[in-house]
């Protein structure tokens, strides 16, 4: 059973999109579109040529700002509040959810590839406010996004985190690599698993699989 694998972690470690909320509440689709938008009135360039560069640089660089800042000496800090700025109205509170990571023991944070402003946002639509001990955004690791290992090390070091003791939750499987390769337990939330020798577990119910570890 999965729960022998947590006595040891007293540090929680979850990513904000798609994995505290469900992929179902898309938010990343208006997110993409804005951040289309900002590559099309940065670089001059049209609407399929943008989209082509903000997949492109998300594939290469981890993140479409880390492109953008790499290749084009682009500011991140207008960027990080243009492209997230987008409704909430399709998220809900997850009293299950909340429930979940408030009993589990040590310290819990939110680490995410985004803004910590807009993960508060987030944590507040979904009723998960006042359960974390802290909340940390790409800005946090000097604009350095997942899946790069320095970003985590210096998020965690920045935290406090001891990696042999603490666990990750991610819906990007490659944003796991790192974590394992530091000694951290780690689990893909996703709607469909997909096996790799650095995810120890997979789960599409993160609030029924944190609920599990305490029985």
């Amino acid at each position: 059973m999965y729960q022998a694998d947590f006595p040891h972690v007293r540090s929680w470690v979850f990513d904000l999109d798609n994995t505290l909320y469900p992929p179902e509440a898309r938010l990343f689709d208006q997110i993409e579109a804005r951040m289309t938008a900002y590559v099309m009135q940065l670089l001059g360039v049209a609407r399929g040529e943008a989209d082509r560069l903000r997949s492109h640089y998300w594939r290469l660089y981890g993140t479409t700002l880390a492109g953008l800042m790499h290749e084009h000496g682009a500011d991140p800090a207008p960027y990080l509040v243009d492209v997230h700025d987008i409704a909430f109205d399709r998220l809900t509170p997850d009293p299950a959810l909340r429930a979940a990571i408030a009993a589990l023991p040590g310290r819990r944070i939110v680490y995410t590839n985004g803004s910590a402003p807009y993960a508060e946002r987030v944590i507040a639509a979904r009723g998960l406010s006042g359960i974390f001990d802290a909340v940390y955004g790409v800005e946090h690791a000097g604009y350095r996004p997942k899946p790069e290992r320095g970003a985590f090390e210096t998020v965690f070091a920045r935290d406090g985190i001891d990696p042999a003791r603490a666990a990750m939750f991610e819906d990007d499987p490659r944003n796991l690599a790192a974590p394992h390769a530091m000694g951290m337990r780690t689990v893909h939330v996703a709607p469909v698993a997909e096996p790799a020798e650095h995810i120890h577990h997979h789960t599409d119910d993160l609030s029924g699989f944190l609920s599990a570890l305490g029985r």
